[in-house]
């Protein structure tokens, strides 16, 4: 049994369609994340599995449950919202248990919930505190910890680091993990953060303008993204992009021609126009060079340090392109380097429909 299911879902706001019959199904204990830019529809549709939002057309069923129409109180659903709401003249314990105590549960259940929440997010000293003597990061475990009281099935986070500085951002978003594999709960998460999305999902819906446009595990998604779009949002720094063309001597960019032999299309190569994306991480360099198909000499225009290594700005057979290099080697602006391509690293898109070739 799926623990969530999407049916054929559409929300319009007037003549506006917000989202466009969607279908998903998350298995039971899975990590999703809804990725995508702001205003693509993933809070929405985070906001319409949680009742939120009165949908147009279609199902939602939790737990094999039809929910449709039910009250986000009676889905069996605990949700972080990016703000934290949390009522501040009340203790971090008045928080935790304040919903507990509308629905009337017995003292000694709310105070072992309570317990075992404050626990596991690790905000047993902090109990007697209101939510202005916390930090970013204690306020949020609390905003956590008052969706796991609940003690539900699933649990909605609608992007809820995205106030949070760097280093705190990473910090929870280990703990987030931790959360899932100690829980096992089905978790849905909404984030415009890549880095986040790769690192925590066990699949991402990429989505774009109301739509998914790929729904699979993050290494998939990665190593072979469905259109531009994708493999375009999924990378940092992004995917670099060429014109090129197939022709009876293989792929050809401006001025370079190299073999495709060994790369894995998805349908039948036809000898057309393509678009040419290859990650900065898949241009050879250094000793890598030697195993690479193509091998050629580029000028380093631009250097980006990054510490463990550098970005490196040049032009390719008359694209703009970078690649990383180690960041212990020695390199001026100016300079010429060596870089090497091969077809396995390489990814290619239909000139009109940019779907993946």
């Amino acid at each position: 049994m799926h623990s969530v299911s999407v049916k054929d879902l559409s929300l319009s706001f007037g003549p506006v369609e917000v989202l466009q019959k969607l279908d998903i199904d998350i298995n039971d204990g899975e990590f999703l994340v809804l990725l995508g830019s702001s205003g693509c529809g993933k809070s929405t549709l985070l906001n319409c599995i949680a009742g939120l939002l009165d949908i147009t057309d279609g199902q939602i069923f939790i737990k094999g449950r039809n929910v449709t129409w039910d009250e986000p109180s009676q889905r069996g659903i605990g949700m972080v919202f990016q703000s934290y709401a949390l009522y501040p003249q009340m203790s971090v314990e008045g928080n935790l248990s304040f919903g507990l105590k509308n629905a009337k549960m017995p003292a000694a259940e709310i105070s072992k919930r309570v317990g075992r929440a404050a626990e596991i997010l690790q905000i047993g000293p902090l109990l007697k505190r209101k939510p202005a003597a916390l930090s970013g990061g204690q306020r949020q475990r609390v905003a956590i910890g008052r969706a796991l009281v609940r003690d539900v099935d699933v649990f909605l986070f609608d992007e809820p680091l995205s106030n949070l500085d760097a280093k705190l951002r990473a910090d929870l978003r280990v703990e987030l993990k931790q959360l899932h594999r100690q829980l096992k709960n089905t978790m849905i998460y909404v984030t415009h953060d890549q880095v986040e999305a790769m690192t925590l999902a066990d699949r991402i819906a990429i989505m774009r303008d109301g739509s998914i446009q790929q729904l699979a595990k993050p290494d998939e998604i990665y190593n072979r993204p469905v259109n531009r779009y994708v493999a375009d949002f999924i990378g940092s720094p992004s995917m670099n992009f060429m014109q090129g063309s197939i022709g009876a001597k293989g792929l050809t960019i401006g001025d370079v021609t190299l073999s495709i032999d060994g790369y894995k299309s998805a349908t039948k190569l036809a000898k057309d126009d393509v678009i040419v994306g290859v990650r900065p991480e898949h241009v050879a360099t250094g000793n890598d060079v030697a195993d690479a198909v193509y091998c050629t000499k580029v000028t380093a225009d631009l250097l980006e340090p990054m510490g463990a290594d550098t970005l490196v700005w040049t032009k390719f057979a008359g694209h703009e392109m970078r690649f990383r290099m180690d960041g212990q080697v020695r390199l001026e602006e100016g300079q010429e380097v060596e870089i090497g391509l091969s077809p396995e690293n390489l990814h290619l898109f239909d000139k009109v429909t940019e779907e993946r070739l």
